[in-house]
């Protein structure tokens, strides 16, 4: 952690919904005006979509079927503990953008699914906000969290999760169901075994949970909306949360443990604002009287 220098990560698996939670630091950015170095997970992976192809095929070839973008073997964490320690010593690190589509690539008259050159991040930056699958990760060797000021896990229940997934990879990208249905089974070890944990870790963690049935997510043809879930929102400290606060300002929500409120899911937005906001100037006034 670094007082002039403080960081903030979202982390949170793939379709997970975190754009949501990064377009409320956006108007909280904007409105505070403050000026953020952003790092995406993207950035720390290991290999450009080439070359992820066939490092899958040579894994699956050797009896290896569970390799996947969510362990460690597949990512630079070693890279990103170091970018985040070295943004908290001089305000400035590492990075570099994946470019996920031709829209992303045409800037840097590249392909897409390959990555821009390494380069610092900007001078003059009030803050680091990182957003990707690892912002919270930990193990033996590497320990990414540990340089974190403010952590946000953004974690819908699994069959949401998986029907956020599976709509948007085949209306956004052109999956096939059994393309993203592989995918997901590929990935199970490595979402049970190094992205859960991270959720144990966050300061606070968003939990969106819908109010109609998804027991069968791969029949689904709606993503549920805001209004059909609610919100588990757990504060991983609630001392000096101002939970009566909260309550009046967010109708329809109340507490379901000491450290949780629960919200509709249309107020999410606000939520996050109200929550983060306070919590992002604090660290803000820190940085100043360091």
């Amino acid at each position: 952690m670094s007082v002039k220098h403080p960081i903030i990560a979202v982390t949170g698996s793939s379709g997970a919904g975190t754009t949501t939670v990064m377009r409320s630091f956006d108007h909280i950015f904007r409105r505070e005006k403050l000026k953020a170095a952003v790092i995406e997970g993207d950035a720390f992976h290991r290999f450009d979509r080439l070359a992820m192809k066939r490092e899958m095929k040579s894994r699956e070839a050797a009896g290896q079927r569970d390799f996947s973008h969510f362990g460690p073997e597949a990512n630079l964490l070693a890279d990103l503990d170091a970018a985040f320690a070295d943004y908290g010593v001089r305000g400035r690190c590492k990075t570099r953008h994946y470019l996920h589509d031709v829209e992303e690539a045409a800037p840097h008259a590249q392909e897409p699914g390959t990555f821009t050159p390494w380069r610092d991040s900007a001078d003059g930056t009030d803050l680091l906000f990182y957003e990707g699958l690892h912002g919270a990760y930990a193990d033996e060797q590497i320990n990414v969290a540990r340089h974190v000021d403010l952590l946000i896990g953004v974690v819908p229940i699994i069959n949401l999760e998986w029907i956020q997934k599976l709509h948007r990879d085949k209306t956004l990208r052109g999956h096939s169901q059994e393309m993203i249905v592989d995918t997901m089974l590929r990935r199970m070890p490595d979402y049970v075994n190094h992205i859960c944990p991270q959720f144990s870790r966050t300061h606070v963690n968003f939990q969106r949970v819908p109010t109609v049935d998804t027991s069968n997510p791969f029949i689904a043809r709606d993503v549920p909306t805001a209004d059909e879930s609610m919100v588990i929102i757990r504060f991983a400290d609630p001392h000096g949360i101002d939970f009566p606060y909260l309550l009046s300002m967010l109708d329809g929500s109340w507490m379901s443990r000491p450290n949780n409120i629960a919200v509709p899911g249309g107020k999410m937005g606000l939520a996050l604002q109200l929550i983060l906001t306070p919590m992002i100037l604090r660290l803000m006034d820190l940085k100043r009287r360091a």
